[in-house]
């Protein structure tokens, strides 16, 4: 095989500058493979500077198991990959880059800088160091005779050849940072099946229209409910924030990810004041009546709620609002927890996958082997990250899921 190779430009062709492609790249020189990384920006990691609001939340510290349950899609194909890197690998990956890490709540894992950059650099310096050949371009074509890859045709008509192509070209999430589908477009021309895409993990757009009244307030520690029909897709605590459309924020990012179909299936509840039963929370609400008793309804809630959202609990309680706090009955007071127990949203949209974080779909998993990444349908040809059809919900998986295949791939590709 390495004669075949030493009349190759390269071992190892590798599409993509993203978290996947920079893994696969390194991982492969490393293993004394000479290596081509193809990426059409004038940087790499464009996406990743922007993941974690600019932090970069790298992993999740946490065990197979659990980014199994983390994973959406094709979880059962992933199993061997986050076998051969978990998370553990990952975060002494970038530590011996001289990253340090801290973990977070929700066992989230970021740079001890909060910079993204950091990792960014860490990645770029590591495959200049491992001897790692770049070109700034865009592949056009994968070439390839008789069931083998050959190398890449680029935009400029330009051919590199070698007996080993990784597609890491991401999926259509943030297109100016480069994600606009190429990939897809070079899987389908070799044979490949493309499952249709959509946006994962994207803000939600509601029909409620007081929504942009609240444009820009932070709901912290509450639990958002979805369902579909009577059925409870997820329930979860922590952040969320109101737009001008509707809502996003880490929990409905996540919650989105379940939301696969006609929007008029789903409907969204937000606890306000998870820490509260109900019983508990009317004891509250009775205190603060007591020492506003002598005042208009709308004026008595400041203490428990957002100055902002007051309005929109009291139209949604049907309680008047002009209506003295000691003539509030216990009924009318039921009705106003049930209301902050379980505010109601109405789903209409998810925003485009243009604003999504990750990309729900693409290369069908059947067509690869878990084992390697390498394709089934022609020899040579590697996949990973997120061009291929499998993502997560929020807290370092979908970038777990880049530097595992990202691995694999790597080391299986020669």
């Amino acid at each position: 095989m390495r004669c075949m190779l030493s009349k190759m430009d390269y071992d190892v062709i590798v599409v993509g500058a993203g978290a996947a492609g920079l893994m696969s790249a390194v991982t492969a020189a490393r293993n004394k493979a000479r290596v081509l990384l193809v990426e059409r920006n004038e940087k790499v990691g464009r996406k990743l500077m922007i993941t974690g609001k600019g932090r970069c939340n790298v992993t999740n510290n946490c065990d197979v198991e659990n980014l199994m349950n983390a994973t959406m899609r094709n979880p059962k194909f992933l199993f061997g990959a986050y076998n051969a890197f978990p998370p553990s690998a990952v975060m002494e990956f970038f530590e011996t880059l001289k990253v340090p890490l801290k973990t977070e709540r929700g066992q989230r894992v970021f740079p001890v800088s909060d910079k993204a950059a950091d990792i960014v650099d860490a990645l770029y310096k590591c495959i200049k160091a491992e001897g790692v050949t770049q070109k700034r371009k865009r592949v056009s074509n994968i070439l390839f005779e008789e069931g083998r890859v050959k190398g890449i045709k680029t935009a400029d008509g330009i051919s590199f050849f070698a007996p080993s192509v990784i597609i890491a070209t991401g999926g259509l999430s943030y297109p100016a940072t480069g994600s606009t589908g190429d990939g897809y477009n070079l899987a389908e021309e070799t044979g490949h099946k493309i499952i249709p895409t959509a946006a994962s993990l994207v803000p939600i757009v509601l029909k409620e229209k007081w929504c942009s009244e609240l444009m820009g307030l932070s709901l912290k520690n509450v639990t958002l409910k979805v369902k579909k029909g009577k059925k409870l897709l997820f329930e979860e605590l922590g952040e969320m924030m109101f737009t001008h459309f509707g809502i996003s924020g880490p929990l409905v990012l996540s919650a989105s990810a379940l939301m696969d179909g006609d929007m008029k299936d789903f409907s969204l509840f937000v606890d306000l004041k998870p820490a509260l039963d109900e019983a508990k929370l009317d004891e509250r609400i009775l205190r603060d009546f007591k020492d506003e008793k002598n005042r208009a309804f709308k004026n008595s809630l400041y203490r428990l709620l957002p100055r902002s959202l007051v309005p929109v609990i009291i139209k949604l309680s049907k309680i008047d609002e002009d209506l003295p706090v000691n003539s509030i009955t216990r009924e009318m007071r039921r009705s106003l927890v049930r209301v902050i127990k379980e505010m109601p949203l109405t789903p209409v949209a998810l925003r485009p996958v243009s604003e999504a974080v990750v990309t729900r779909g693409g290369v069908c998993v059947k067509d690869i082997n878990p084992k390697t990444m390498e394709s089934k349908k022609l020899s040579g040809l590697y996949f990973c990250g997120e061009v291929m059809d499998v993502d997560a919900v929020t807290g370092g998986f979908n970038l777990q899921i880049a530097f595992s295949t990202g691995f694999l791939a790597g080391n299986n590709c020669f």
